[in-house]
């Protein structure tokens, strides 16, 4: 057995961040001092190497010398405490408008996660696999996400399960207030799957039926679209690279959207906007 010595790739800054929310946590809930395993800085540290892709938990515990129960609970608290840090839908729209935002751009993605097995009905009226999804053909929840026009992630939704459409999850997640955010001087850029999403929601239109080709100004339209949204649509990218346990999902499906929005926070830490947030 060969002994290594390995550095976590984060600032020690975001790692006193994350401990200092970990160590409010304890003052909550009355945890008596020197009872826990690890300190709020250990644990830190811990919770973002599981962020960073170490997935083991187990293993991360036996490095930390803390049983797999101790590590698995540790895990989901710096979960709990980063999401709870992470803007809500009104929040992330009145800064964007604060920041004179020219448009949001809204996003959906798949995050994969082992199988759940939950049933649900179709559109058709047959029993299906609620996680799965059949255009990603894998298990997975499905997010939405508003982005900055530089492509930084500004908010992220509660998880559907992966056979959800988009314009579905944007339906019941996010629509209504950006209609408000559209009337008040803020569009949102988007893509074709949110086709019928409504007024102020800016998409590219369609190719026509037949053998029919799009006019000039609506081909014109479509490329000016896809130029300002571009950038903004890796924001999803930005997230699940840095943050790469958002690649795959581990822990039940239903967490995944407590999940990215931990991811969101420690996302708008790195780059210095959390500060104007909280």
């Amino acid at each position: 057995m060969i002994a290594h010595r390995a550095t976590l790739d984060v600032s020690r800054a975001l790692i006193h961040y994350v401990a200092r929310l970990l160590h409010d946590e304890r003052r909550r809930v009355g945890t008596p001092k020197g009872s826990r395993a690890l300190t709020p800085f250990w644990q830190a540290v811990l919770v973002l190497r599981w962020f960073r892709g170490e997935r083991d938990i187990p293993k991360l515990g036996r490095d930390h010398r803390i049983s797999r129960a101790t590590a698995y609970r540790y895990t989901a608290e710096g979960i709990d405490v980063l999401a709870a840090q992470a803007p809500d839908l009104q929040e992330a729209l009145d800064r964007a408008q604060a920041d004179d935002l020219p448009y949001v751009i809204l996003d959906g993605t798949l995050i994969p996660a082992d199988r759940c097995a939950e049933q649900t009905i179709s559109v058709k009226g047959e029993p299906i696999d609620a996680w799965y999804s059949g255009k990603a053909h894998q298990h997975a929840g499905n997010l939405q996400a508003l982005s900055a026009p530089d492509g930084l992630p500004l908010w992220i939704s509660e998880v559907e399960p992966g056979s959800v459409h988009d314009l579905t999850a944007a339906r019941a997640h996010v629509l209504g207030a950006l209609y408000a955010a559209a009337a008040a001087g803020l569009p949102t850029l988007t893509d074709s799957g949110y086709d019928g999403a409504g007024i102020g929601i800016h998409k590219p239109i369609k190719q026509p039926d037949g053998n029919q080709i799009l006019s000039p100004d609506n081909r014109t339209y479509n490329r000016l679209l896809r130029a300002l949204r571009c950038l903004g649509e890796r924001g999803f990218a930005l997230l699940k690279g840095r943050w790469r346990i958002l690649q795959h999902i581990t822990l039940s499906p239903s967490a995944i959207g407590d999940i990215a929005r931990a991811a969101l926070v420690l996302t708008h830490f790195e780059h210095d906007y959390l500060s104007a947030i909280r």
